[in-house]
Parts: structure tokens; sequence; C-alpha cells
């Protein structure tokens, strides 16, 4: 094994300077000596720590607005020289050139400047790293002999080890290495899509000719969907909006595979909604939904939608959960796995977790304001690829519905006809919902038929099904979907339309007397 060699030198050269000064002061206490360039040396001269300036070493002055700096052999000679070489050390006595056992880089912000509203295509390119990257990949690659920092947090293990023994060891620095290489392939990706998006917008191209994706491990997850099949949770390099990702989770237990699953489908069905809303999923389709004036009042509703399913479910909501919803939470005979939520009070969550049952068990997840929908790109992995599309979170266009029947649809149906369609596109197709007074009755799903998943709702609505509405993700092939209706008591019905089969269909509607809406609009989930 390469043996340690002594860390006597550190070259620093960074653009987020968070506990810079500290680590650096560290460095020199335990005698290593530190060299430095421009706005780094500055900050850290401020600080009081004694800095040597890379210029001044290689003879060789900083210019073209600080674009060249460190690209110089004296500099990378000193990082990539192999301590058990003898020609390589002999090359360093030759050239007057000294080793550095620590890099510390990070790069410009080439993200955070990118994202500024009204950036200019010349401010970005300014933000692209040369000297950097390169300063990192030489550590990286040398790492049996050279240390590479890249991230403010891994300071202190460095420094404990420096101080400890003098050196680092091999295994700080391979891990170190394998950080650096994944901080500069992100940051590379992070160019080309920024480049790309560009050529995008020039070409009227909705969708990336080269697709990245940078995802970076937050958990390890118990197990999968089943208990023999492991797991992970991945971080997109910068989530945006109220996501289960970067939620706080606030009490309960650790979070599952499908517990994340479902939140994230309970999250997507209450954010659609203006109203204080419910939503209560089981085996990630809804059970429950419902709008109401307040939050406790729209979770009541949502819960009776189907009692039996809602034992061991899981919940949305899109206000901040209050005291007078929590007490409902906690009456007797309700089972939660877990809730999603922009906020809980301090006196809700005081329930929440105090409560008999209830205490450390459930999991609250706090995401903060939710955001409507905007049609961000959905990515799903199939053997040998990625499927990528836009979601299915954009309001539908009303002007463009059309009442298809003799009979309209009254004020008080249209308020439910809106409610289902909103809801529907949340349910695994074939879908069907049975919706009145803001709520969902029953809810037929992921069935081959549609007259299947009608035939579901209707007996999940049971009686109840007299008076309500019907939303349909697709068209109706046949009209044996709407003799089952009529004959439940649906009123009214909303769907797409399309089918080679519309006129039975609506001749069917006119003679029940049913009303129904067709969208144009079709909204499958698989």
């Amino acid at each position: 094994m390469t043996q340690s060699p002594p860390v006597k030198r550190a070259l620093i050269s960074v653009s987020d300077k968070l506990g810079l000064a500290g680590f650096a002061r560290g460095l020199e206490a335990v005698g290593v000596e530190i060299y430095s360039t421009g706005g780094t040396r500055r900050h850290l001269e401020e600080e009081g720590v004694k800095v040597r300036d890379v210029s001044e070493y290689t003879g060789f002055p900083e210019m073209m607005d600080g674009r060249l700096k460190t690209l110089h052999p004296k500099v990378f000679g000193g990082i990539l020289c192999r301590h058990d070489n003898p020609e390589d050390m002999n090359a360093l006595a030759d050239h007057d050139i000294v080793p550095f056992e620590l890099v510390v880089v990070n790069l410009y912000p080439f993200e955070a400047t990118v994202a500024r509203p009204g950036v200019t295509v010349a401010e970005a390119i300014e933000k692209i790293d040369i000297g950097g990257p390169s300063l990192v990949r030489a550590a990286a690659k040398n790492h049996a002999f050279t240390a590479i920092a890249t991230d403010p947090q891994q300071y202190s293990a460095i420094l404990d080890e420096i101080t400890a023994g003098g050196c680092t060891s091999p295994e700080l620095r391979r891990r170190l290495a394998a950080e650096a290489f994944a901080h500069t392939a992100g940051y590379d990706r992070a160019i080309a899509a920024y480049f790309a998006g560009i050529l995008e917008k020039e070409a009227a191209e909705v969708f990336p000719g080269t697709a990245h994706l940078s995802m970076k491990r937050k958990s390890i997850l118990r197990y999968g969907e089943n208990p023999h099949q492991q797991a992970a949770l991945y971080a997109e390099a910068k989530p945006g909006g109220a996501n289960l990702v970067s939620a706080k989770q606030l009490g309960g237990k650790e979070l599952s595979y499908n517990n994340l699953l479902d939140l994230d489908s309970a999250l997507g069905i209450v954010r659609l909604y203006g109203d204080p809303a419910v939503s209560v999923i089981k085996h990630n389709n809804p059970c429950g939904a419902a709008v109401a004036g307040t939050l406790a009042e729209a979770l009541r509703k949502g819960l009776a939608g189907d009692p039996v399913s809602a034992f061991g479910s899981v919940l949305g909501m899109n206000r901040a959960v209050d005291a007078e919803t929590a007490e409902v939470l906690t009456e007797p005979g309700l089972f939660i796995e877990a809730i999603v939520a922009p906020d809980f009070a301090p006196e809700a969550l005081n329930i929440l977790t105090t409560k008999p049952k209830w205490k450390a068990n459930v999991r609250l997840m706090k995401v903060g304001q939710l955001n409507g929908g905007g049609g961000a790109f959905l990515v799903r992995q199939i053997d040998g690829g990625f499927l990528m599309q836009q979601a299915d979170d954009l309001t539908d266009p009303e002007d463009e519905w059309k009442v298809v029947t003799e009979a309209r649809p009254s004020d008080a149906q249209m308020v439910d006809l809106r409610f289902a369609w909103t809801l529907v596109r949340c349910v695994k197709s074939n879908a069907i919902v049975l919706c009145k007074a803001g709520m969902l009755l029953g809810a037929g799903a992921g069935q081959m038929s549609r007259v299947d998943s009608t035939e579901i709702a209707i007996r999940k609505a049971g009686q109840r099904a007299a008076g309500s509405v019907l939303g349909s993700d697709a068209f109706f092939p046949f009209p044996d979907s709407i003799e089952a209706a009529a004959a439940a008591g649906v009123t009214a019905l909303i769907q797409p339309g399309g089918s080679k089969g519309d006129e039975q269909v609506i001749a069917a509607c006119n003679q029940h007397k049913l009303a129904m809406i067709f969208t144009g609009r079709r909204h499958f989930k698989h």
C-alpha cells in the first residue's frame, strides 16, 4: 500500500468560503503552508491567515480578469506528482516545483447564476470555471497522494486526520476523490443543460436532445415495496417547490418506500384545489377526497368517502393542520400511516404527538407553501431507458367543455363535476369517480374494462350514489357504463368524448335524462 505523505502544503482556491477561515487556521496551526489565489487569498489574509500567492510562486501573473490563474506546470506538477516515483520527484527538483498534498477547491456558482431572473448568456459564460475543475480532477486522479476537498462539510474530517497524524488516510482520500468527481460531473451537467436549453429555445423544442439526471442519495430506506427489496431515496440537485424529498419530518416513524409514493400522490391531489382539501390515499389511489369551508370539515368528508379503505391510509392536506383538524385525526378508531401538509400549527403538533396511539408513530411531513401545477417534466424508467413527459397538472380550459345532452347540468352539479374532473386525473386508469357535495363517494381504479371501474365505483358509493355525478378519465366506448350509472341514480357525467360510440352514449344519457359534458381532453394515469 502507498504510504501517505505528510501534508506540508495546501492549495486553496474556492468560491464558497463557508468555514474556510477556521479550516485554514487549523491547517496553519499544524504547520501546513497555504498557497492561494485572488479573492480566496484576500479573504484568508483578512482573517489573519498567512498565505503565499500562487502568482508569486509560479512567477506568472493572473490575467484576463482572473480567467488565467492556476493553469501552470508548477501548480499541476505539484498536484500530480507520484511521491513513490523517483522520476516524478526528480522532475519536481529540476524545475523548482513543490508538492501539494492537499487541494481545496469548489467551483464558480454556475447553477445559482443561471437561476437568476434575467441573467445573460455572457454572465453565465463568465461563471464557467476552467481552472477549478482542472485542479479538482488532477487532485482526485492523484488521490493516492493528494487529498481533494470540494465541500466545506469535508473540512473537519480532513483537519482531524492531519492534526492527529500529520497526513490523511488512503480511505479518506479515496472517498474525497469519489465526491470530487461527482462534483465536477454535476457541474458539467449543469452547464450542458443550460446550453441545451438555449438551443432548444432557438429551435422551439420541448424536450432536450440529451437528458442529464443528477441525483444525490439522501437516505437508505428500510426496504422497497416489499421487505425482500432494497431501496434508497435520491434527491435532485435543486428540487423545486413543495415536495416530499426536501420536506421536514416533524414526527413519526421512519418513512418507507410505499409511504413516500403514497404521500407524493396525496400531495399531488390537494395541490390542484383552491379550497381547503384533503386526500385519503390507499395503495397509491384515492379512496377518499373532499373540499370544504374548513380543513377539519374536508377531513371528515374525505374519511367518510370509504371508511373501510381509509384504515391505514396516507393523508394529504393543502392547508396547515390546525387544532380542530388534529382533534378529528385523533378520534378513536382511526389509524393513519402518514400526513403531508404545508405546515402543522404548534397546538396541532402537540395533539398529534401526545395522544395515545399517535405520539411518535404517525409520520408528519411539512412541505411548506404549495404551488399550483406547472407542467413540469416527469421521468419514468423502463428497461433500457426513460420516458419523459409533462406533468398532467395544468388546468383544463373550461371554455372548451361542451354539454352534449338535452339535459344541462345545474349549478350545483357543475360544482361537483368540476371537483370530479379535477380528481379523476389522479386515479389510475381506467378511472371512474362518483362525487357529490364536494367529496368522493366511490372510485373504480386500474381496471382493464371501463364498465368494471364504473361498477366498482357504484358499489363503493352504495346508496349514496343517488344524486351523484360521475367523472371518467377517458371516453366511454359503449353505453353499458351509462346504463349502470343511471340505475344507481347518477345525475350527470363528465368525460373527454371522442369515441366512435359517442352517439350511442349520448342517446343513453338522453333516454335517462342525464346531463353530460365532453371536455375534449383525456386524463389517463398509468
